[in-house]
């Protein structure tokens, strides 16, 4: 396990300053005062989680609420994730962002210096995104506010530490839809959205598909802009049109030549990915 040390500021929920890394945009580390990163601890009067808690599988943990709740209190992240999802979906209990964010921070705070190989490795990087997202719009008539700069901090240390997809897709938004972007901003989105894309993140494939296709500041590539958008399409979700419709309107307005070298390039992408 690596050595940290850059300073975790905990707010909200009755937030308390603990111990953590701090990874540049090229997951170097970087001086800890260059960066914060934001982790809310549990409420006020909650018993400290003990980090050497047994990882449980996802398929492994029981359908009762009462025993993933117990699970959950006695620190173990997936019962604890599990929590977080349900309150934040609804999903067999009240509806209840705040405390799903309870859940999420639970997880962030006890786990954040795991190593990015350990079994729950993606559990606590998503948890990361989760809050990173909270933080993005905040929550309504809660300590939570919308704090841009916190959930970038979010998102650049899952995306950093953990290498997780979602997060370097997240920052990579962050980045390109800044409106005053400088020529810096632009470069670290462009690098995270083409890291995410490799992974496989399809909302980053359909994005760079089309600022590649349109050359929108990026050299038009079209070719290769349509691979991406033919990879994002076949993954899209049903409520994501604008993935559809982006691939649509390029494929209306390529070549032949545009098609046989996609068609070439998504080939080869498909291979490499299988190797």
């Amino acid at each position: 396990m690596r050595t940290f040390r850059r300073t975790i500021f905990a707010f909200a929920l009755g937030a308390i300053p603990v111990a953590g890394p701090g990874f540049g945009f090229d997951g170097a580390p970087v001086n800890p005062q260059d960066t914060a990163l934001p982790i809310v601890s549990p409420q006020p009067g909650t018993a400290a989680l003990k980090r050497a808690a047994t990882p449980i599988a996802p398929a492994a943990l029981p359908n009762s609420n009462t025993t993933v709740m117990s699970l959950a209190e006695a620190g173990h992240p997936v019962a604890q994730w599990k929590l977080g999802k349900m309150y934040a979906e609804g999903d067999g209990v009240a509806q209840d962002d705040v405390r799903a964010f309870e859940y999420f921070s639970r997880i962030a705070n006890a786990h954040a210096e795991d190593s990015p190989s350990a079994p729950q490795a993606s559990i606590v990087a998503n948890a990361f995104v989760a809050l990173g997202r909270y933080y993005l719009s905040g929550i309504p008539n809660s300590k939570i506010k919308a704090d841009t700069e916190r959930a970038r901090e979010m998102f650049s240390y899952a995306a950093s530490y953990f290498g997780n997809a979602d997060a370097q897709y997240d920052l990579a938004r962050l980045y390109l839809k800044t409106p005053d972007a400088s020529r810096d901003d632009f470069r670290y989105g462009a690098r995270w959205l083409g890291l995410a894309a490799q992974k496989g993140q399809h909302q980053a494939q359909a994005l760079l598909g089309q600022m590649l296709f349109n050359g929108d500041r990026l050299p038009p590539q079209r070719a290769r802009g349509l691979m991406w958008l033919t990879l994002a399409r076949d993954s899209a979700t049903p409520d994501e049109s604008w993935i559809r419709e982006s691939y649509n309107r390029a494929v209306a307005k390529a070549s032949e030549d545009d098609k046989t070298m996609a068609l070439q390039m998504l080939e080869h992408w498909v291979q490499g990915r299988r190797d």
